[in-house]
This record gives structure tokens, C-alpha cells and sequence, in this order.
């Protein structure tokens, strides 16, 4: 084998590992989106079911919102961290204590501008 052969299966094998690990970085950003994405839907849910569960309209103020829904035995039971670093906000636009209306989320990750975590459609939740 001469020198030029060597060089070139070794080119070869770097580009496979640069490779695999684009796609390995690539399914761990997706996989990020996805998780938060599901902490953002298990809370919104447990909103819905908390304001149906004790007759809350959209737009009520429900005291103390935040720790009837997350907590040991109720609708979420840990406090939600983003797998990407992000930071969870509650209630940013309509208040922490109130019941968002239909189509709002109650939870929203500060990393959603950069990597999209936010869901396409959050309607029916």
C-alpha cells in the first residue's frame, strides 16, 4: 500500500465521521424540539384540565395557577426544564395567574426564535 492509498482511505474515513456527527448533532437538536415541545403541551393540557376541572372561563384569574397544575400528584408532576438550556415562561402574555383563551400557550420556551420550539399548531390543546 503505498503512501497516496493511505492517505486517501483516511481522508474517507474522516468524512464519514464528519459526517456521522452532523447527523448525530442533527437528531439531538430535533429531539430537544420534541421533548420541549411535549413539556409545553403536558402543562397547556394541564391548564385546561385544571380550569375545566374547577369551572375557570378563559381570561379568570386562578390564584397561585402555576403550582396547582405542576407538582407531585397533580396535572404535571415535575417543574419542566428544556433539554436545550431554554428557559420556561409562565403566563408571558396573559399573566401567570390567569387561564390563557384557546389558541394561547401558557408556556413558552425563550429559545422557541431560535430552534422552533414551539409548536406549528397548538390549537386543539
Amino acid at each position: 500500500m503505498t503512501l497516496l492509498e493511505l492517505t486517501v482511505v483516511i481522508l474517507v474515513l474522516l468524512a464519514l465521521i464528519t459526517t456521522l456527527f452532523m447527523g448525530a448533532r442533527a437528531w439531538k437538536r430535533g429531539s430537544d424540539r420534541a421533548l420541549c415541545i411535549m413539556h409545553i403541551q403536558a402543562v397547556q393540557k394541564g391548564v385546561r384540565s385544571y380550569a375545566n376541572l374547577y369551572g375557570f372561563k378563559e381570561g379568570s384569574n386562578a390564584p397561585d395557577l402555576k403550582n396547582k397544575i405542576i407538582g407531585m400528584g397533580r396535572f404535571v408532576e415535575s417543574v419542566p426544564t428544556c433539554p436545550a438550556t431554554g428557559i420556561y415562561t409562565y403566563g408571558e402574555t396573559s399573566g401567570v395567574d390567569t387561564i390563557p383563551p384557546v389558541g394561547e400557550l401558557y408556556l413558552k420556551c425563550d429559545r422557541e426564535n431560535m430552534d422552533e420550539h414551539v409548536p406549528t399548531s397548538h390549537s386543539d390543546w
